[in-house]
């Protein structure tokens, strides 16, 4: 696929890995659609790329709700002149360990099933909702080649503290290996990478001191620039021999 011609939808483009998906797609030429539950996000995002060869479209929408999700990918194709490219980035953090005894107290404390839940509508429930109208709007409109690209993540092998968000990132890989077998015949390719730690808001505000110790698992010894998973993510909309699979990209870490 021609990145520069192509006709994206990214989700979770108001911050971090999202917005840097944005601009890096409309810095090719590519035409953007993105986004966000927080609309001054969307319009941060928007206002940055203003001044990029490709066209932006921003959009309000909650990725776990159906019919938003449905409304999003007709305003996207709408607006776009169609969409051939999908970007499911959107995801949230509720960490807690499923059991901890409190030390002070004593007191036994558990994961919600709001914490699990959460995580589970939005970083699993997401892209599936996210990939079935993407792909049929593909399907109806005879629209191929198609890519879809799943943000996964280390943690799909487990993380401590992490039951929730392991599970759904797991759970995506999985989707990506059935879902680009049965959408191969209507000639859309379906891949996902796996980011570790990767320099964004939320790992630059963690304690310089616990920053410091989960960069030294990491066999590089730092985080990944958000462009070098661009890189990634560009690499799986280029090659047109790729479908099925996830790709690591974590400087080497093991989780």
């Amino acid at each position: 696929m021609q990145v520069s011609s192509s006709r994206a939808l990214v989700t979770g483009g108001g911050s971090g890995l999202g917005r840097t998906f944005v601009r890096e797609l409309a810095a090719t030429g590519a035409s953007v659609a993105f986004c966000d539950v927080d609309a001054d996000a969307v319009r941060a995002t928007v206002d940055l790329c203003e001044e990029l060869p490709g066209k932006v479209a921003g959009f309000v929408a909650n990725v776990a709700d159906e019919a938003q999700v449905d409304g999003l990918v007709a305003q996207a194709a709408e607006a776009l002149g169609g969409l051939d490219v999908l970007v499911n980035n959107a995801g949230i953090f509720r960490d807690a360990l499923l059991v901890k005894r409190d030390k002070e107290t004593g007191e036994v404390r558990t994961m919600t099933l709001q914490q699990w839940q959460q995580v589970i509508d939005v970083d699993l429930t997401g892209p599936f909702l996210c990939t079935r109208a993407f792909a049929a709007h593909c399907v109806r409109t005879g629209t191929r080649p198609a890519v879809v690209v799943n943000i996964s993540s280390l943690a799909r092998y487990g993380n401590r503290g992490q039951s929730n968000y392991s599970a759904a990132k797991a759970g995506l890989v999985a989707d990506t290996v059935l879902w680009a077998e049965e959408l191969a015949p209507h000639g859309l390719r379906v891949a996902a990478i796996a980011p570790g730690f990767v320099r964004t808001p939320i790992l630059e505000g963690m304690p310089p001191k616990v920053l410091e110790r989960m960069l030294a698992t990491v066999p590089l010894g730092r985080a990944a620039e958000p462009e070098e998973l661009w890189q990634a993510v560009r690499f799986l909309l280029e090659c047109d021999y790729v479908t099925g699979t996830c790709i690591d990209v974590g400087g080497g870490l093991k989780m």
